[in-house]
């Protein structure tokens, strides 16, 4: 972690810019005694790909520390939208106005306010979530209208490319719909998001190790 802060800053020198981004430590598949140790350090912001995992490991940490935050960073389906909104401050994946109405329901239901990211199918990927460009600011608007509080945009560039050009198109969307929060930048290409105003880095690998 000490690396990855260490060039985070270096790279926001050379930017010139001095607002730093938040490290979301992705601690998916890892259990809770390798992620401990960073709890321990103070580092609050983690992410998570499965509602189910995220309950399990979390839900007594979260009673005892109330400055984590946890962000859902995978494919939500409805059927586990109730259970997202209990332990979940996050949730980066909204990609539909059916989920968007489901997520609302329930954060009304529960009295949370829970932070929203829209994912963005940026490359146009078949196998990949996220709502297309074209219909980005209908989904955008629609979640207004219901009262989520959508603070940015998220996305996941094709695997093996040069991820730039991606990383660009989601700054200017989000200057289109003037959000302030962009999701995007993860071990391989954290210090390229930074050139694009990214404000959450997802970062897992390069903090914890290789997933087995």
């Amino acid at each position: 972690m000490d690396v990855i802060k260490k060039n985070i800053n270096n790279k926001l020198n050379d930017l010139k810019k001095s607002d730093s981004p938040k490290i979301i430590a992705v601690s998916k598949t890892f259990a809770i005694d390798k992620i401990k140790p960073l709890i321990d350090s103070g580092h609050s912001d983690f992410g998570e790909n499965k509602v189910q995992e995220a309950l399990d490991k979390w839900t007594e940490i979260k009673l005892k520390n109330n400055d984590i935050k946890l962000h859902l960073i995978g494919k939500l389906q409805t059927n586990k939208v109730k259970h997202a909104v209990k332990i979940f401050d996050f949730i980066h994946s909204v990609d539909s106005e059916k989920l968007a109405k489901k997520i609302s329901d329930e954060i009304k239901k529960n009295q949370k306010n829970i932070k929203i990211f829209i994912q963005v199918n940026i490359g146009q990927e078949n196998q990949k979530s996220g709502v297309d460009i074209d219909n980005l600011e209908s989904l955008f608007l629609y979640c207004k209208s219901i009262n989520l509080d959508v603070i940015g945009l998220m996305c996941i560039p094709p695997v093996g490319v040069d991820s730039k050009e991606y990383f660009k198109k989601m700054q200017d969307l989000t200057k289109n719909l003037m959000l302030k929060d962009l999701s995007m930048g993860m071990s391989s290409d954290y210090l390229q998001a930074l050139d694009y105003s990214s404000t959450y880095l997802r970062i897992g690998s390069s903090i914890f190790g290789d997933r087995n």
